[in-house]
Order: structure tokens, then C-alpha cells, then sequence
């Protein structure tokens, strides 16, 4: 039931000119000293500064916001100063929201008397993804009874009309409309992308666009109008607070100031005079004046904004820069597990498959941990995971706590900061390693840089997990392997395990590190099915056994008086390859050691380089394609470090260079490597 609107309060009017009038100061003294602000991007609420103002007044300090980046007035309606603002602007060393690293209004906020602000880029739309996760995960703590205070908190997603057009927003508003999340999307609509015009990016009206998704209530208003736009909205906050469930608001906007600092409205804008005829300023400067407020009074508002805009910017120029060892700050949050516990080999332990163990490791943290949960594509009660990797696991927690997912890469993959920032741990899943691609855009925009770019403030704590490699000629769509992609985003872990002991030990880890993990599964070793892959099957480490990250170990070690004849060879790999070179190592008897790297980020490369500085010649194998590869990089480390104790170059071993894993059986065997061709390369070391 709609609820009654309420005319604001004289307070709130007065209130809500002052903030609209400093808006409009930072924009005027931001071109007035274009020469000095101008070197770093930026863009101002100018135009839109009724609605942003109109919301952030009725929000509370329990609910959760995602501006974009033109709502710098919107976060000075929330309590951020003109002062804080400009810190941001200038990358100054105390801005509170990135200490330096991110554009203007581009805030991560976690102040107790204010709305929580994760991390927020600016690649168009990529919030609605993460904004959309804090709310699914508000809604699984409600209705797992976990939320410390059932204050019914709401959550924003801001957004301007030119990311509607995003395929990552689609899945957002999907998801929502499906869910029912507690969850306001404000479209700031301008009329413009960049240059291009509304009429040019959208075939449809964006109000039909949105009722399509069915489920997602849609209210129309005039974004200018600070009343209107007010009551419109504070009836809107009632309703989600009661009955928990997503809403839309389309808020027609005036543009009145540049796209951004680098580019400018006179280059291409010919509506300029249209728009500032709807400028908010004098429409809430003339319903004061209806309400009785003297004119006298108004100016005094007028010049107390300015005046405090002016100190605050010349307080601003005069902060100190960043220090650059602060560059290295917050890479990663400090995670509790660095070394190995537990009893890897309990005494009456069962040998296990890999596959089966991940998913006990599973089981016995939702046992646990009541904020665990679990989904993705195919994971849910029917089947339990393509591979069965989650099998079992629905019916003992239920369908709200393991569930699937619409065929959304980006979504399984964004939604995990939103879900981690509300306090829940998300183990999520990418059916195949080939279609991790959709999600790669939130992976490495949003995940991967969370805490570094909120200063630590929003780390993201969540497991992806990807099945990954080739097996059972699964062909060029279900046999990728993607690693060196992946490893070269920083600010996520990456655990590859070989054998079930180390996947059970390294999930445990990973649920237990406050940032982004994501566990590579190699699909031929889930069962040992493959010659060479039997003792992949280990005996299931107890509940308390953890196995950090960065900590690689020895498959098998050479003999010392082939060590001292220099007739050895370190083997350096990861996942399918540790099975290749130990059916190569039986032709090289007592010659060989392995090493099973078990992460790739973090990296043992203290563990390596002893290796290699203890044998001289060093093979490194990969399932990837050799050329530009992981493995290859790893290759030059290697040489940059151990270059004087080297007998011969180090080499590397791996897939053929060529597009895809063919589907045909003969030339899949042909595309990988195997132990005859580790074989041939271990020989041309020695013989070197």
C-alpha cells in the first residue's frame, strides 16, 4: 500500500538549498581554477542535484548506498564535506575514501553514522552488480536470522541513463526482479552518454525497458524538483523498509555542467539553453521564497556556501600528497592462516577423490559458519554441480542457503562484494573456466580491487571456484585452461591443488583469508580416473587441517650423489602437470625432483629458487599454450634470479600455440603435453 506523502519540513528546504548551493559552488570553483583541477578527471552533480540531495537527506546510517560518479551532491547530503571532497579531487594523501587513488566522487565509506558506501569504479554500470550483492546478501541474513538488529535497511544503486544500455546492468535488475531484494535503483536520465544522445543508444523508453524484468516497481518524477522528487522518494524508502522488495525510480534531469573535466559540454551540446531552463537551483530558491523564507536570509545561505567551498578548496591545495610507499598499501588484507594445522593424514582417514573431498571441505564450513553460502550455474538440489562437486549439499542446507543461478557469469562473480561487505561468505562457482570470460569485467574491476582502492576498508572475502583444464575430449568450449589470464590481476589468490589433500586444506585456507580466492579444479583429476592420476586420491585430512597459500611442496627429490654429479633436474609445475612429470621422472631415476607449486599467486618463489639453485637446470609445465604464458613469465623470474647457478636455460613445456583444444581425441593428445614430451625435454637439459 502506497504510503501518504508528507510536504518536507521548512528545515529540511532550507537544509536541502544550502547543500544544493554548495554543489553548485564546488562546480563553479572547480572551472573557475580548470588549470589546477583539471589534472585529474573529474565530474559534478550540476543539474542533478535535487534528486541526489532529496535521497541522501531520507537515508539512515544502517542502509547502503552506491553513487556514481556524478553525485557529489548526493554525498554531501550523507554528511561528506566540500573539504573531504576535494581531497578526492586533488588525490590527496588524506582523501578518506581511496588516499589518493581514485577519481572524484568515487567513494568507499564505513563510517558508524553514516550509510555504508563499498567500493564504487567508474566503468559505467559495473556498480549495479556489487550494489545488487549487498542487497542478496541482506536478504539471506533476514531470513537466516543473522542480522544483528532488524532495522529493515535499504539499499541504492545510483546510475545515469547511459548504463541501462550495459548487459552487466540487465543481469542486476534480472536478478532482482527474480529475488525480491530490498533495493532502490535511482536512473539519473540526462539524455546524454557521452556525446551520444538518448535517441541514439536506446530503441525503447527506459520505463518499458524496465517493467520487462516483471517485478520491479517503476516511478517516474521530475529529478529537478526538490519537493516533488522528496516526497516521491520518502514514500518509496517506506515501502521497501516494509515490504522487501525492489523499486526503480526514473528521474528526469537537466545537465548543466561538462561530461567531465575533459570533456567539455561546448565541444557537442546544442541543447544547453533546453536544459538550463530546468535547472533545480531556481526552482527550490523560488519555493522558499512561497514558504515564507526571506530573500535576505537566502542570500546568506548563498554566500555561507561559497565562502566554506573557497576555504575549503585552498585548504585542500595545501594537503600533502600520498607517499609513495603508500602505492604498496592494501594489495591484500592480512589473513589470519599462514601456516599448515591440522592432521593432513588422520590415522583412520579414508582415501578420498579430489572432487569429493572439495566438497566435504565444503560441507564442514557451512556446518560452521551459518553466513556460508553457496551458488552458481547448475549447483542447486537437481543435479548438485555438473562434476557433483556439490552434490548432497542442498539437501542438507537447504535451497536459501544452496542454490542456482541464471546462466550470469558476471553476477556469480560481482554479486561477491556486495554479499562479503554485508557480512556473508559466498562460495561461488563458474561451471567451466572457458565461460569465466562474462565475469572477468567484474573480477578485475570490482573483486580484485576493492580493498586496494578503499584503502582496506572493503576487502572481498569470497571463494569462486572454476573447474578448469582438459579431460575426456571436452573440446575447444569445456577444456580451457585460463591461469595466466588470471594471474595477472592483481589483488585476488589463486590456488591450483594437484591432490585432494591440498584442495580440502587450501578451501579451508581460503575461507578463512579476507580477500578474493579463486580455487582452480583441474576437471581430470576430480576422480583419478586418468592413468598417471591415482594418487591424486588421498586420505581426507581431518575438519581442523588448513593449508596456507604460497607454500609449495616436493612430489619426489632427487638423490644427493646425482645432486653432486650435476645430473639433476628441478621440475616446476602445477595441477595436470604434476602427473605428467612424475610418470617422466620414473625414466630418470633418483635425477628428478618436483615441485607442486599448489598457488600461483601468492607464489613460493623462495621454495623455487632454492630448487633451482640446488639442481641447475629447471623445466617448468604448464597446460597452457608455451607462448606468453604464466609459466613462461615464471621461466624468466627464474633466469632473472638463479641466472649464475644455471647449467642451462630454463624451459618450458606446454600446450601447442594454436586457438583452441580441438574435440577430436588424436589431435587433443597431440595439443597437450604428456610425459613422453617432459621426457624428451628433461633429456635436452641434462644433455645440454
Amino acid at each position: 500500500m502506497a504510503s501518504k506523502k508528507q510536504t518536507p519540513s521548512l528545515a529540511i528546504l532550507q537544509k536541502a538549498y544550502e547543500l544544493m548551493y554548495t554543489a553548485k559552488a564546488l562546480t563553479d570553483i572547480f572551472e573557475k581554477n580548470k588549470e589546477i583541477t583539471s589534472k585529474y578527471v573529474h565530474a559534478t552533480s550540476r543539474g542533478h542535484e535535487a534528486v541526489q540531495i532529496a535521497l541522501g537527506m531520507q537515508l539512515e546510517p544502517h542502509d547502503w548506498v552506491a553513487p556514481y560518479y556524478r553525485d557529489d551532491a548526493m554525498l554531501l547530503s550523507i554528511g561528506i564535506t566540500a573539504y573531504e571532497l576535494m581531497l578526492q579531487l586533488m588525490a590527496k594523501k588524506d582523501d578518506p575514501f581511496s588516499g589518493g587513488k581514485s577519481y572524484y566522487s568515487h567513494p568507499s565509506l564505513r563510517r558508524d553514522d553514516m550509510p555504508k558506501i563499498p567500493h564504487q569504479s567508474s566503468a559505467t554500470g559495473m556498480q549495479a552488480i556489487p550494489t545488487t550483492g549487498v542487497a542478496m546478501g541482506i536478504q539471506y541474513l533476514e531470513k537466516q536470522k543473522l542480522m544483528k538488529k532488524n532495522n529493515n535497511a535499504i539499499v541504492v544503486c545510483s546510475m545515469g541513463d547511459g548504463a541501462l544500455t550495459e548487459g552487466e546492468t540487465s543481469e542486476a535488475f534480472h536478478m532482482a526482479a527474480l529475488k525480491q531484494f530490498p533495493i532502490l535503483y535511482l536512473i539519473q536520465d540526462n539524455g546524454w552518454d557521452i556525446s551520444a544522445s538518448g535517441n541514439e543508444i536506446r530503441s525503447n523508453d527506459i520505463v518499458d525497458y524496465i517493467k520487462g524484468y516483471g517485478g520491479i516497481e517503476v516511478i517516474q518524477i521530475e529529478g529537478n524538483d526538490f519537493i516533488k522528487s522528496y516526497e516521491s522518494i520518502q514514500n518509496l524508502i517506506k515501502n521497501i523498509r516494509m515490504e522487501r522488495r525492489p523499486f526503480l525510480i526514473h528521474a528526469d534531469v537537466p545537465l548543466l555542467n561538462h561530461h567531465t573535466s575533459g570533456v567539455r559540454m561546448e565541444w557537442y551540446r546544442d541543447d544547453l539553453k533546453k536544459h538550463s531552463k530546468k535547472d533545480p537551483l531556481p526552482i527550490l530558491k523560488n519555493q522558499l521564497g512561497k514558504n515564507g523564507i526571506d530573500s535576505s536570509h537566502i542570500i546568506k545561505i548563498e554566500s555561507q556556501a561559497v565562502k566554506s567551498v573557497k576555504i575549503a578548496f585552498n585548504k585542500a591545495l595545501k594537503a600533502s600528497d600520498p607517499d609513495p610507499d603508500e602505492l604498496f598499501e592494501n594489495v591484500f588484507h592480512p589473513t589470519e592462516i599462514t601456516e599448515e594445522k591440522g592432521d593432513r593424514e588422520p590415522k583412520d582417514g579414508t582415501p578420498t577423490i579430489m572432487v569429493d573431498c572439495a566438497m566435504l571441505a565444503v560441507k564442514e564450513i557451512m556446518e560452521d559458519h551459518p553466513e556460508c553460502l553457496l551458488y552458481g550455474q547448475d549447483v542447486g538440489k537437481r543435479l548438485g554441480g555438473v562434476f557433483r562437486e556439490t552434490a548432497t549439499l542442498a539437501d542438507t542446507f537447504g535451497d536459501e542457503r544452496v542454490f542456482n543461478t541464471p546462466i550470469q557469469e558476471a553476477f556469480i562473480i560481482g554479486s561477491t562484494v556486495g554479499m562479503s561487505a554485508v557480512g556473508c561468505k559466498p562460495i561461488v562457482e563458474v561451471q567451466f573456466a572457458d565461460y569465466i570470460w562474462p565475469g572477468l569485467n567484474q573480477l578485475f574491476t570490482e573483486v580484485s580491487r576493492s580493498c586496494y582502492l578503499s584503502r582496506g576498508k572493503w576487502p572481498v572475502s569470497c571463494i569462486i571456484r572454476v573447474p578448469i583444464g582438459a579431460y575426456g575430449s571436452g573440446g575447444p568450449y569445456h577444456s580451457s585452461s585460463v591461469e595466466s589470464v588470471l594471474t595477472n590481476i592483481k589483488g585476488i589468490k589463486i590456488a591450483y591443488p594437484s591432490n585432494s589433500a591440498d584442495m580440502k586444506g587450501l578451501i579451508k585456507a581460503a575461507y578463512h583469508d579476507p580477500n578474493p580466492v579463486l580455487i582452480l579444479e583441474h576437471k581430470g583429476l576430480y576422480w583419478s580416473k586418468l592413468k598417471g592420476t591415482e594418487s591424486a586420491k588421498c586420505i581426507e585430512p581431518a575438519k581442523d587441517y588448513v593449508l596456507p597459500f604460497g607454500k609449495g611442496r616436493a612430489v619426489i627429490k632427487a638423490d644427493k650423489h646425482n645432486i653432486q654429479n650435476g645430473t639433476t633436474v628441478t621440475i616446476i609445475t602445477y595441477g595436470m602437470g604434476v602427473y605428467w612429470a612424475k610418470s617422466a621422472a620414473e625414466n630418470f631415476p633418483g635425477q628428478i625432483e618436483i615441485l607442486d607449486l599448489r598457488t600461483l599467486q601468492p607464489l613460493d618463489e623462495e621454495f623455487i629458487f632454492q630448487s633451482v639453485k640446488t639442481h641447475n637446470r629447471c623445466l617448468v609445465i604448464t597446460e597452457e599454450p608455451r607462448e606468453n604464458s604464466f609459466a613462461q613469465a615464471l621461466s624468466g623470474k627464474i633466469q632473472e634470479n638463479c641466472f649464475t647457478y644455471l647449467d642451462a636455460p630454463v624451459k618450458v613445456l606446454g600446450s601447442e600455440n594454436v586457438p583452441a583444444i580441438p574435440l577430436n581425441s588424436i589431435l587433443e593428445e597431440c595439443y597437450l603435453p604428456n610425459s613422453q614430451k617432459v621426457t624428451d625435454k628433461i633429456n635436452e637439459l641434462i644433455n645440454y
